[in-house]
């Protein structure tokens, strides 16, 4: 069994809804995934953009999502630790923000990468960590991993 990360908004490999963006609402995809591996104590959530100029452009960092939730809704108010009483710790994006940042390249169509991970671990980063110290931390803990590409032009 493997984990599956799906959304109502886009389906793999094609376009995301200009909603989602910096030209919409600039508001979070919903997203579901399929029941984790057994031993899964948290999920993390990272969404970049390799096509960005120079580097791989981070949208958005989340960990310590609890083992027993399966969604995150639309338009997630992520911004800090506390979300409906469940303890989910949003990092920085590569604008150097706690927060969801839609897609928006500066020409062309980019990908945008939303990658989910079963982790058999809680872990002991603080809110506003980078998706490097996530990786960091996540090394010899994750479980399982899924993932979800969509594409997207101004």
């Amino acid at each position: 069994m493997s984990l599956q990360l799906t959304s109502d908004a886009f389906a793999n490999g094609q376009s995301i809804p200009a909603k989602y963006s910096c030209i919409g609402k600039n508001i979070s995809p919903a997203l579901a995934w399929t029941e984790p591996p057994v031993g899964t104590q948290s999920f993390a959530l990272i969404v970049d953009d390799p096509d960005a100029p120079g580097r791989t452009w981070v949208h958005w960092v989340l960990f310590n999502i609890p083992a027993d939730m399966r969604s995150l809704q639309e338009d997630m108010p992520i911004t800090g630790k506390n979300v409906d009483s469940n303890t989910i710790y949003v990092g920085n994006n590569s604008s150097s923000t706690p927060s969801y940042q839609g897609p928006c390249p500066p020409s062309g169509t980019h990908r945008y990468y939303f990658k989910l991970y079963a982790l058999d671990a809680t872990l002991s980063l603080l809110p506003g960590a980078t998706k490097d110290q996530l990786l960091k931390a996540m090394d010899g803990h994750t479980l399982a991993q899924a993932e979800l590409m969509g594409t997207f032009s101004k």
